[in-house]
């Protein structure tokens, strides 16, 4: 029997490929809405980022989300994935 394969996708942080199910993914969706997609099955682009709080930190100075997702993000949506990522990050220390 074959082994099933595993779809990768790009963290827009630090360049890494992942397997899908281990990134948090951010969906523009065909009327034009930008939200966080914690399923991955949402209809619309996507564009992805790891849960380390730096990934996200590194992607969003440099407005990677916009320009992956061709579309200006609201700062709301922005708050909402770096709270998700800071809550999802062990603090070590």
């Amino acid at each position: 029997m074959q082994a099933r394969k595993i779809p990768l996708r790009r963290c827009l942080g630090c360049g890494e490929s992942f397997p899908k199910k281990e990134l948090i993914r951010v969906i523009r969706d065909p009327s034009g809405v930008v939200s966080l997609d914690f399923t991955g099955k949402k209809s619309g682009r996507g564009a992805y980022v790891c849960h380390s709080a730096a990934c996200f930190k590194k992607a969003r100075k440099a407005n990677r989300f916009a320009a992956a997702l061709e579309v200006e993000i609201p700062a709301d949506v922005l708050d909402a994935l770096e709270e998700e990522i800071s809550r999802e990050t062990p603090v070590i220390g």
